[in-house]
């Protein structure tokens, strides 16, 4: 680096007298000595006014639970359709099997990878595309990959492919695969560059990695009988459904109606456009678009699908300024920067975005929006998917400031849109690079 200074030791004993000087500091380290730093920076005060309660409100089950998996796309997702499945068979409470869903999202992601591999393999190791690619396979995904899983493989109940102790745990399995992964890449390339065609070899990879997987999720169910007693009692019984069969009885929705409207405002992606990422899916041939809208707009349509009484799949950064147990996000809740001498927080959404601070990394259902005496939502009913041991019973609060800050995507039926936005929406997508933060996972 050009004219770069260190640290002189001059400028360590600066740092030293501040340090000294400030009859705070020492009262605040004794604090944090034996405390997190969460459990220090919540400010009583501003939590209490995230009180649970909101006049615009969806009923829903009881919250799911994801475990130790980065699932929570997915979830969010068969936590919208079990409501569909209640609905249309009169039950209290259906859970839908997030194990069988994830289970072809990993053989869908483990062939888009190789798939990636081969279409970048003229390309050296350093370019940036392909350094992407090589980042491996992950448990995150977005809205428009779980579409075209369903789409393709339909869903199951619960008991029909239960959890296993390492569909629910997958920190260990997500690396041997992609040691496994990243073996296979190289193979590809070497075949490529010799002018060998990969195709076959591509296959018994992944017959390989089907059955590896088979073996900690357990085979999905092609055909099965699904039995329940509704809300009177009555027992019924249906045989012979395949999980596309049972998607098309049972829940009958049309993804297809269902678009993703997001919401950044940096100045490469203007508002009223649409856009997709390159190499973004699981599903080879099903690309991932956007619609880039306000922050009014966008969450004009969040509440007008909640009004309707239809809940709201949403991707935030979950991460920033929230409490597990207490179940809130909210900036003004926490201290931290004031707790550690003064720290400046402040970034605006932009800034965020662009240096990279802050991205979509979870996915939740808004099952809720409490409005003022001006239609104006002042926080935000939350479903998660980490259990009912947290929050509110598992369901969270999230101030409106929060929800503008953190939120980036939201899933909206086409009905509630303007003929502007769906124009807007249909026109031929702008095209992102692999890193774009509008293509992280959730």
């Amino acid at each position: 680096m050009k004219n770069a200074k260190e640290i002189s030791a001059d400028l360590i004993t600066r740092f030293y007298q501040q340090y000294d000087e400030d009859p705070q500091a020492r009262v605040l380290t004794a604090a944090a000595y034996k405390t997190e730093l969460a459990e220090l920076v919540v400010d009583p005060v501003a939590a209490s006014k995230l009180q649970y309660a909101f006049n615009v409100e969806v009923p829903t089950s009881a919250v799911t639970a994801q475990k130790q998996s980065g699932r929570c796309w997915l979830f969010a997702t068969m936590n919208l359709l079990r409501e569909e499945v209640a609905r249309n068979t009169n039950q209290d409470r259906v859970t839908l099997s997030g194990n069988y869903i994830a289970f072809w999202d990993k053989i869908e992601k483990y062939n888009h990878f190789l798939e990636v591999i081969i279409d970048t393999a003229d390309r050296p190791l350093t370019d940036r595309t392909v350094h992407w690619a090589l980042s491996g396979v992950s448990d995150g995904g977005q809205w428009d990959m779980v579409v075209g899983l369903i789409e393709k493989y339909g869903i199951v109940p619960e008991s029909v492919m239960p959890e296993t102790a390492n569909s629910t745990n997958t920190r260990t399995l997500n690396r041997i695969f992609n040691t496994t992964l990243h073996k296979d890449a190289a193979e590809l390339r070497r075949l490529v560059a010799e002018g060998i065609d990969p195709t076959a070899r591509k296959e018994e990879m992944l017959a390989e990695l089907f059955k590896a997987l088979s073996i900690v999720f357990g085979r999905p169910t092609q055909v099965f009988d699904y039995e329940y007693v509704d809300k009177q009692k009555v027992y019924h019984r249906e045989r012979g459904l395949t999980p596309k069969t049972f998607y098309e009885k049972y829940v009958k929705l049309n993804l297809s109606d269902f678009i993703s409207v997001i919401n950044s405002p940096t100045k490469d992606k203007p508002y009223g456009k649409s856009y997709t990422v390159e190499y973004l899916g699981n599903v080879v041939g099903k690309n991932v678009r956007y619609l880039n809208l306000p922050i009014a707009d966008f969450k004009e349509l969040a509440i007008r699908q909640l009004k309707a009484g239809e809940p709201v799949w949403f991707g935030s950064d979950c991460g920033k300024y929230g409490h597990r147990n207490q179940g809130i996000w909210d900036p003004a809740s926490f201290v931290y920067g004031e707790f550690l001498g003064g720290l400046d927080q402040t970034l605006t959404k932009e800034d965020r975005l662009d240096y990279r601070e802050s991205a979509m990394n979870h996915a939740m259902v808004l099952t809720g929006v409490n409005l003022d005496e001006n239609g104006r939502p002042n926080r935000w009913k939350i479903e998660n998917s980490w259990g009912e041991e947290v929050g509110y019973r598992g369901y969270y609060v999230a101030s409106d400031a929060w929800f503008d800050d953190f939120t980036y995507q939201i899933i909206i039926n086409k009905k509630y849109l303007s003929q502007e936005q769906l124009s807007q929406y249909e026109e031929t997508p702008i095209l992102l690079p692999p890193w774009d933060p509008m293509g992280t996972l959730a």
